[in-house]
Parts: C-alpha cells; structure tokens; sequence
C-alpha cells in the first residue's frame, strides 16, 4: 500500500523479456512510445549482452501494476560501478570508499550508455509516478544499498523526485534547434560572422578531400554497413585507449527491430567507405550517438557530426538535433545550452547532507556557467535567438560527439 492508498503491486523483473508487450503498451501511452524507452532498445542492450553478465548493469526493471494494468515502471539497473552514465558521481564513491563504507552496489533509473533527457518515470497517471518514487526509495532501503539516480528526467519525472525531497544536480548539454529553415545556407545565415566564415571553410576543407555523404536507415543499411560502422566505433574507442560498450550485434539487432529509427550516415571516397556516424531518429528529434573514422581527414569530425546531421535534420523537418553529452565546442557549430537535470537519494545521513550541499554550489556554477554561455551565443543577435530554447520538452564522455 502506497501512501496514496492505492494497492499497486510490485513486481522486479531481470529482463524485458516476456513482457515486451505490457511494457512498450504503457510507453506509447505515458512516453509517446520513444523508442529509447521501448523494448526494442532496452530489450535488444539486454539479449545482446551489452547489459547483464559482467557488465556491471544488472537489470531490475520496476513495474507497478493496478489490477492486470501495467500502471507504472521504469528501467532500473543495480550498478557495480558509474561507467556509461554521463553523470559523474566518481567523487562520492571515493569519499564512501576514504569512509570505509561501500558506494557500489547502487541503485540506477537511467537508459545505459545513452545521456537522452526524458521520461525515467513512466507512469498513466500522477498518482502512480508518486508511488514509483516511494518504491524506488524503499528498494535502496529493503536492499541496504548506498543510494539510488535517476539521470535525465523529464519534467513530470523531475516534479515528482523534487516534491518527494530527493537531491536534485543541474547540468548542460548543447542541442541545436530548427527554426524553419529552408536549407543550410539559411541556417548559416542567422550565426554571426565569424562563426558563419569558420563553418564554411571546415566543410571546404573536408569536401576538398572528395568525400561524399550518404545516409541510410535500417531499411537501407546492409550487413556490410553495420560491419563498417562497428569497425569505426570499436577505433574510436581504440584510440582513447578504452573498450567499446555495445557490440556489433547490437546495432544488427536494433536495426532490425526499429529500422524506422536508426540512421547511420556514411562518408565515401573513390576507395570505398571511410568514416561513419550513427544517430537515432525519433518523435521530431535527431540523436547524434557514435562515430568513427578508418582513415584521417582533417575536420571530418565536424562535418560527419554536427554538419551533416544540422542539414539532414532541415531535409527532413526535424525540430531538434541534440549532439550528445558535454562539449562546449557545440556552440561554434550552432548547438545551444540547454539545461538538464538527475535526482540522487542517499541512505546515509551525513553523506546526504554532506552532498546536498555540494550540490547546492555546484548548481550556481551551473547558473553561472549557463548565463556566460548566453552572452557567447553563435547567432546574430537579431536573429532572436536566447540560448537553451528548445521547440520540444525535456524531450560523451570524451567518445561522443
């Protein structure tokens, strides 16, 4: 019995496997059915081996139910360490650890490797939002776990996790946002000068190399592509001296399961194929996620990640390409701050208030940072632009774009 009074039952499941159904049914009602949220992506990280085994992501999805109604979850991993989460919290596990008090196992609400704001806690109604929050509180009690996040919420998410006393931690990312542009050139048309000339002359740069651009989805995309793209992935990493998260089927599966929504865009010269970036495409928004190249070209980077997906997402009447976390070198490519946001609620006392408040400074330097940010805006300012606008709702590490 929740404090609400209403008798929902709990259930923890391991994996999304038989429950595919109840599960995606409650996304599309609650969440618009994003893909990143559904079975197809969460599900194909889990039969994959992306997520369980020794991964250090053990899933314990939380499922409410009213009756034979699904009618609240959200994903949930216990977590034996903080890799692919994109909110740095290594310093409080270090001050547990200086404590002799274990921070890992903790307790995790997030989508894995993938630092996308949006609904963490999916629910039909309010009522049962509120209840997945005092059950996510007593989980991390009932297991004597050190705490338990939840990372990039959406606004009735974040409203619920505020309202129950859990501490919230402020951050940016850089999202560029489409004012109806007809094309590019209209795009670069609204950026100041300076910005407009040094766009120019990195694409002149890269397309002097004799490049061409083609994007595919997972209809188009053969096996060979995918087998391209992983290579490139698995170099990235390579080449940051680290291990790749996902597999290479991985991105055979999810392109199978939700073709409509994978991109992949390839660059090619007279040999063959060269670099690759890999997107995901959904509900009015463009997500740029991974890329690589097999061969340097000066400034492909840029083109591969920010110009190609800006152009794309106008061809296609996209309202928003979000680039990822972190990087504030976005803004010279016409990425905007936006603020986002994680909730953390910590079984022990003194840490509690010890973190509450280092959270409350950190977040007037994320205030401060934000309105620095403001006055370096990349556009004219009679283009009427204010940084961190975005058209839709709250909807890298290094390796990202």
């Amino acid at each position: 019995m929740t404090r609400s009074g209403k008798n929902y039952r709990t259930q923890v499941i391991p994996a999304l496997a038989g429950h595919e159904a109840a599960w995606d049914e409650l996304v599309q009602h609650a969440a618009g059915g994003h893909v990143m949220l559904r079975s197809a992506f969460l599900g194909t990280l889990e039969c994959t081996g992306c997520v369980g085994g020794r991964s250090g992501w053990s899933a314990q999805h939380l499922l409410l139910w009213d009756g034979d109604a699904l009618a609240a979850a959200c994903p949930l991993y216990v977590k034996a360490h903080s890799y692919g989460e994109y909110v740095f919290d290594w310093a409080w596990a270090d001050a547990y650890e200086r404590s002799g008090l274990p921070y890992y196992p903790k307790l995790l609400c997030a989508l894995p490797f993938t630092p996308v704001p949006g609904m963490r806690l999916i629910a039909r109604s309010g009522e049962a939002r509120d209840a997945l929050v005092q059950v996510l509180a007593q989980a991390m009690q009932d297991n004597a776990l050190s705490s338990v996040h939840v990372l990039f919420p959406d606004e009735a998410s974040a409203s619920a996790l505020q309202a129950a006393g859990w501490l919230k931690r402020s951050g940016v990312q850089f999202h560029w946002t489409n004012a109806g542009y007809a094309d590019f050139e209209a795009f670069l048309a609204r950026l100041n000068q300076k910005k407009r000339k040094n766009i120019r002359a990195e694409r002149r740069t890269v397309h002097e190399h004799g490049l061409r651009f083609e994007w595919l989805d997972g209809h188009s995309a053969q096996p060979q592509d995918w087998a391209f793209f992983y290579r490139c992935y698995a170099n990235t990493y390579r080449e940051h001296h680290s291990t790749p998260y996902l597999n290479e089927r991985f991105f055979l599966l999810l392109a199978q399961q939700a073709p409509d929504q994978v991109r992949l865009c390839m660059a090619h010269d007279a040999q063959g194929p060269v670099a690759a970036s890999f997107f995901i495409c959904d509900a009015g928004r463009l997500y740029g996620r991974y890329w690589g190249a097999l061969r340097y070209v000066p400034l492909l980077h840029f083109e591969l990640c920010y110009y190609q997906a800006i152009e794309y997402a106008i061809d296609q009447q996209l309202k928003v390409f979000e680039g990822g976390a972190q990087g504030e070198h976005k803004m010279a490519r016409g990425l905007l701050p936006v603020p986002t946001c994680s909730f953390h609620l910590l079984a022990h006392p003194e840490f509690s208030q010890a973190i509450e408040r280092f959270l409350q400074r950190e977040a007037g330097g994320i205030d401060q940072y934000l309105d620095d940010l403001n006055e370096r805006t990349p556009f004219r300012h009679s283009a009427g632009f204010s940084a961190g606008r975005d058209l839709a709702p709250g909807a890298d590490e290094a390796l990202q774009k």
